[in-house]
């Protein structure tokens, strides 16, 4: 078998508590400043009772899951650079609460040393133990030019 960086059940985890700052300064940059996210007395009445976290502001905590990867395997020591190709299957299972602490499993599933890719099962849960977001994540070793 052709050389790689990863393997199927290859594995890392990031957990983080989502502060208010991090809502905010992720409505800032993008510009969604939804009631769902900044509004407290709105939210108050909605079933949630509370703000809820930005879907994509959690689901780039994969980012960082994907970089531990890269970092354990050694990804950016050879001639080749990994990047991301993308994010499949993304769902939001359950809302993330200002101050929730969010874990997010970032496992290997599958390797394609021909096209010199991976891809990866996210788990994301809360402090409790419940799965709030699920995804697919497509790695890619792309050739230097040197």
């Amino acid at each position: 078998m052709q050389h790689f960086y990863v393997k199927p059940g290859d594995s890392v985890s990031f957990a983080k508590t989502v502060g208010e700052s991090d809502v905010y300064l992720f409505a800032g940059i993008t510009g969604d400043f939804a009631v769902n996210h900044v509004n407290e007395q709105y939210m108050a009445r909605s079933k949630y009772g509370k703000r809820i976290a930005h879907g994509v502001l959690i689901l780039g905590f994969a980012s960082t899951c994907s970089t531990m990867m890269i970092e354990k395997c050694n990804g950016t020591a050879g001639d080749e650079t990994a990047v991301s190709l993308g994010y499949d299957k993304v769902r939001f299972l359950g809302p993330v609460f200002i101050g929730d602490t969010v874990t997010l499993t970032y496992t290997i599933t599958e390797v394609d040393p021909a096209k010199r890719r991976s891809r990866s099962e996210i788990k994301i849960t809360n402090q409790n133990g419940e799965l709030v977001g699920v995804a697919q994540h497509i790695l890619a070793w792309v050739k230097d030019k040197v």
